[in-house]
């Protein structure tokens, strides 16, 4: 893992002073090494090293191919590197090894059969930019799921790129400019959505694809190498034929590949634990197939409703990995909140960045690599939304609006605690859910929406049009299309699913763990995102992911067979932390000093929206700590410059 920077421009810029500069923005990706290379008069790359495979100065970028042709700044691992290079050297197309990097691997098989079809073959996660001498041409190159970063920006006289947005402000005449359409989808999923970002001057690389440049100032061209919505039209169209039995085996083997193959690392490794289906079924793997203890991490909280630390530690001890954990409180919040507009460069507001952050923290004191088990509940219909919603996004189809919206209103009309007070007192006869009352008002939510297409809008958006917080409301992003059309069970959890893995994920978890991680100098990695899985998840039918009320029917099957089902059965918490009682709290003098009106005004926010929401949570009156940490997350950013 690396931080990777790039100018390309006139003789009126000093280009290798800018990537000098820009590349030590980023020495927090880096700490191992440094290095800037010119591969053509105006080109200049820039690279920060963390190193993790090829420990010797063999593996220091930039780096050139033997030939001279092409030149490489690379963030990220190829993970089957040995297998591509042994089918090299049988083919003959081999150069002489300098030494026993991924980057030198992935050059030898760029120049061997071009840079797509290099491209298609890596297994790994990625961004990278390579300079063709001889087609005198800058491509600039994203893994499919989009799990590295990779920005660009153009000014009167450069091109010029990098892992994140701090090494692209020292670029002379970069544009602050703010893109409403990306501050309006910001409020609305709580981070910068697609491959816009918060400066309207700069784009990110989509994942899947790689951006190629003629010239420092001609429009690129763009070229998708994979495409997830292609992936899940034709896994369901082509539909996996076996027996259940045999699904869960093929999963079996694809994850344990998966796994090993990210196990492969020179320096000491671990993996995240939450107790979940998810990180167990990777630790699991990790564990079935190491020779010694794996050390895992894992993050406690004070607040019981939020607190996964036993499910974690019955699970390691079940495993017997060597585990470490680390209680978050109020106060480890606070210490942690001042770094985040640093850290994530632009407005982002998934409060789960506060744990990752310290679960990164507390792991990089003693391992340079962990795996992570994100991208299950995409896959696998692990999400609550996944379970309940299609159902009642079907019925709405034959409930008249105006009775599911009277439902609605009786729902809101009990505040949170109130509802929490309900399903205490009505056990055994009500069922236990864990914060019963955010969850009546989500539902409250659902039942009030226009229709079935707008229910996935209704439970993933924070903001939307209809709360008039910003002052101009043309500047909301449209939904994308549908790709699994009707109104059937099966079409909408299909959808969401999907729309899901192409945008919640890049956009909010990837983006968090990747800035969350790399704050440390740690490098996470994502089995559970291996491209061959993602395409088998898409062939699998819906019944062999959910059955009834549980997800991931299938992922736990294959976890059944390391772990016992009593150990992990207990009910989806998520990464969380207890933000809204933190603002009532310990946070509210901090809160308070950033709603200020003509601040909220500066932005293009209404202030009196966002402050009559601040006192209906303060009251308890509503939950209103999610849509309150999108304002309080885009202030501290602009506070900080």
């Amino acid at each position: 893992m690396c931080g990777i920077t790039g100018l390309w421009g006139t003789d009126r810029i000093d280009a290798q002073a800018v990537v000098r500069d820009a590349t030590a923005r980023l020495a927090h990706r880096g700490p191992d090494a440094w290095g800037v290379h010119s591969p053509s008069p105006g080109l200049w790359f820039g690279h920060r090293r963390l190193s993790i495979l090829d420990l010797s100065p063999a593996g220091a970028q930039p780096m050139v191919s033997p030939s001279g042709r092409f030149t490489i700044t690379f963030n990220g691992e190829v993970y089957n590197y040995r297998t591509i290079r042994d089918e090299l050297e049988r083919e003959g197309l081999a150069p002489a090894w300098r030494g026993g990097s991924d980057t030198e691997v992935m050059l030898a098989a760029i120049e061997a059969w071009g840079l797509e079809a290099a491209v298609c073959r890596f297994i790994g996660m990625f961004a990278f930019g390579l300079w063709d001498e001889r087609d005198r041409r800058l491509h600039l190159v994203r893994d499919r799921l989009g799990l590295k970063p990779l920005y660009f920006t153009r000014t009167p006289t450069a091109l010029a790129f990098a892992s994140e947005l701090k090494a692209l402000k020292v670029v002379p005449g970069f544009d602050t400019t703010l893109d409403p359409t990306a501050l309006a989808g910001f409020l609305s999923s709580n981070c910068v959505p697609g491959s816009r970002s918060i400066y309207r001057s700069t784009q990110k690389v989509p994942p899947g694809a790689f951006l190629s440049f003629s010239a420092w100032n001609a429009e690129p061209h763009l070229t998708r190498y994979w495409d997830p919505v292609e992936v899940a039209r034709r896994g369901q169209s082509t539909r996996f034929a076996g027996t259940e039995a045999q699904a869960i085996e093929a999963l079996d083997e694809l994850l344990r590949d998966a796994v090993k193959l990210r196990m492969v690392s020179d320096v000491p490794l671990g993996a995240f634990l939450s107790g979940g289906i998810d990180s167990s079924t990777v630790v699991a793997l990790m564990q079935a197939q190491s020779s010694r203890p794996v050390h895992t991490f894992s993050i406690e909280n004070e607040t019981a409703a939020f607190n996964e630390g036993d499910a974690a530690r019955a699970v390691a001890s079940h495993l017997n990995t060597h585990h470490t954990a680390f209680t978050v409180t109020a106060r480890d919040a606070l210490e942690v909140i001042p770094l985040l507009p640093t850290m994530f460069d632009e407005p982002f507001s998934d409060s789960s960045q506060i744990p990752t952050y310290l679960v990164s923290k507390l792991a990089r004191r003693d391992v340079t690599v962990a795996l992570s088990g994100d991208g299950g509940d995409e896959l696998f219909g692990g999400y609550t939304r996944h379970l309940y919603a299609p159902r009642l996004g079907a019925a709405s189809g034959w409930v008249p609006e105006a009775a599911r919206r009277r439902l609605a209103s009786a729902i809101t009309s009990l505040s949170p605690d109130a509802w929490d007070q309900v399903f205490q007192r009505g056990r055994p006869l009500l069922p236990t859910v864990r914060l019963a009352g955010i969850r009546m008002h989500k539902l409250a939510g659902v039942l009030g929406s226009e229709s079935a297409d707008r229910v996935y809008e209704t439970l993933s958006s924070h903001w939307t049009p209809a709360d008039h917080v910003l002052r101009d409301d043309g500047a909301w992003p449209a939904p994308p299309p549908r790709t699994f059309e009707g109104d059937s069970v099966e079409a909408l959890t299909n959808e969401m699913m999907l729309r899901d893995l192409t945008g919640y994920l890049p956009d909010d978890i990837l983006a968090k763990v990747d800035r969350a991680s790399m704050a440390v100098g740690l490098e996470a990695r994502e089995p559970l995102l291996d491209h061959r899985l993602v395409e088998f998840a898409w062939t699998l039918p819906l019944s062999l992911k959910i059955r009834g009320t549980t997800g991931k029917w299938v992922l736990r099957q294959v976890l059944s067979r390391y772990v016992p089902d009593t150990i992990v059965s207990g009910p989806k918490m998520g990464f969380g932390v207890p933000i809204g009682a933190w603002l009532r709290g310990p946070l509210r003098d901090w809160a308070e000093s950033l709603l200020d009106p003509a601040s909220l005004e500066a932005v293009g926010l209404d202030p009196t929206v966002v402050l009559a929401r601040w006192a209906e949570h303060l009251s308890g009156a509503r939950p209103w700590e999610y849509h309150l940490w999108d304002i309080l997350m885009l202030q501290a950013w602009r506070a900080n410059g």
